[in-house]
């Protein structure tokens, strides 16, 4: 299923989710729990509080389903109500504070899945590889890149999650670009790919 495709289909599903279908509400938990898990805890180093977070977002979704909006974009929605969850927890729960992303570099490596440009032992290779290589990057261009090239967000709705401007996320993602490119001739052809879909984003 094409990104397009899964974007109808989720809007498809949260509109049956308003209406009142439990099977719905049950089908978007399944659909975006994972990402939405992988990307809390890039804040919080408690596994439980990431958990919480997601949980209270579902169970305010359905108490407040009939005053819900239809969304051009439900993992967005769910993206950005989820970091929104995670700030009013972390001053709630005093035991665990929002953690940058600078201190939690490698987590975030180890939730990215390499885009499929290549096969078999190849993939594994530019995988593991590129997993050191995002580590290395500060952390604004690890989290542009990891919204826009794994979570397939839009140029304007990841300024919108980030709360910085869409210039400053295309100077971001293009000088992350620069450097992955780079940083090993392994890679090169790859990111080239990578610099091209970036140019036409």
């Amino acid at each position: 299923m094409g990104i397009e495709d899964k974007v109808t289909h989720d809007k498809l599903t949260w509109n049956a989710f308003r209406a009142g279908d439990r099977t719905a509400f049950a089908r978007l938990f399944e659909l975006h729990y994972r990402q939405l898990y992988s990307y809390g805890k890039q804040f919080l180093t408690d596994s439980s509080l990431t958990e919480d977070a997601i949980q209270d977002l579902f169970i305010t979704l359905w108490r407040t389903r009939s005053n819900l909006s239809e969304v051009d974009n439900v993992k967005f929605y769910l993206f950005r109500c989820l970091r929104r969850n995670i700030r009013r927890l972390s001053e709630r729960e005093k035991r665990s504070q929002p953690q940058d992303f600078s201190a939690s570099a490698g987590s975030l490596a180890d939730q990215l899945q390499t885009p499929a440009f290549t096969d078999g032992n190849d993939e594994a290779l530019l995988n593991r590889r590129l997993k050191s290589i995002i580590d290395q990057l500060p952390r604004r261009q690890r989290e542009v890149v990891l919204l826009r090239y794994y979570e397939s967000f839009k140029t304007e709705e990841i300024a919108l999650l980030m709360g910085i401007s869409e210039k400053t996320v295309r100077n971001t993602l293009f000088n992350a670009m620069t450097t992955l490119r780079e940083s090993s001739h392994i890679l090169k052809a790859c990111f080239e790919i990578l610099l091209i879909l970036f140019l036409l984003s």
